[in-house]
């Protein structure tokens, strides 16, 4: 069985395990559909210039929060003991484990997006930036979440620790105000944020218009700051793990 395989066979552990929960899907539901309506009633008329960046904040919470809540809760069951007994590198593990928490993100913020389609009227001028933004912040954000849980041993000192990113990055990466509506001082910080850039192809992808002259812009960026939250989370868990 290639490592491939293995990591598939992780992540739909993880499903079956965590993911297929009834809260789990009710809170998948309802969280977007609670953020469907604060966008409609906030601005009935301009209500889908803020979608692309809620959406973005759901993909955010939905990766960060159960990537690292599964992790810290096989850390402190010994499942995740367990699995690194087994004949799978570490690599493996955090690929399956991210995969499965990209796949939970991603259909929470589609359930919004179908929502603002089929109930509000949006209607994405060019999907291909837009699906490209969800699978890019998708795999960033679960990278982030694992590698908080890696540094950690409660769900509390995890969550704890996201929100001392998450937070800050919703403020300066365009999700409520637009990059060119921000202050002069605080787009340079903007731009170190990876939620820019998702936010950008999301825009593109549902408007067409974005801050950035190309899509490759944000695209490659974003795929920057998936390899360098890749690097992040393996030195994490193999430093946590003692490898």
């Amino acid at each position: 069985m290639s490592q491939l395989h293995r990591a598939l066979f992780i992540s739909r552990k993880d499903i079956r395990s965590y993911y297929g929960k009834p809260p789990l899907i009710t809170w998948a539901l309802l969280f977007p559909a609670v953020l469907m309506l604060a966008i409609y009633v906030r601005n009935p008329e301009n209500y889908l210039n803020s979608a692309p960046g809620i959406i973005a904040m759901t993909l955010l919470f939905g990766n960060t929060s159960m990537a690292a809540i599964v992790l810290t809760f096989e850390k402190r069951t010994g499942t995740l003991q367990r699995l690194l007994l087994a004949p799978v590198s570490s690599g493996t593990i955090i690929l399956g484990k991210s995969l499965s928490a990209m796949l939970y993100g991603i259909a929470t913020s589609l359930v919004l997006t179908l929502g603002l389609m089929l109930l509000l009227g949006m209607r994405l001028a060019s999907p291909a930036p837009f699906i490209l933004g969800l699978l890019l912040g998708g795999g960033i954000f679960s990278l982030l979440g694992l590698t908080a849980a890696a540094l950690v041993r409660e769900v509390f000192e995890a969550m704890t620790l996201m929100n001392f990113i998450r937070f800050p990055i919703l403020f300066i990466s365009g999700v409520f105000v637009p990059i060119e509506s921000l202050p002069a001082w605080l787009k340079p910080i903007a731009f170190i944020s990876p939620m820019t850039y998702v936010v950008e192809l999301l825009r593109l992808g549902a408007s067409g218009n974005s801050y950035f002259a190309s899509p490759l812009i944000p695209a490659l960026i974003s795929l920057a700051f998936l390899a360098a939250a890749w690097k992040l989370t393996v030195f994490a868990f193999r430093r946590q793990a003692g490898q």
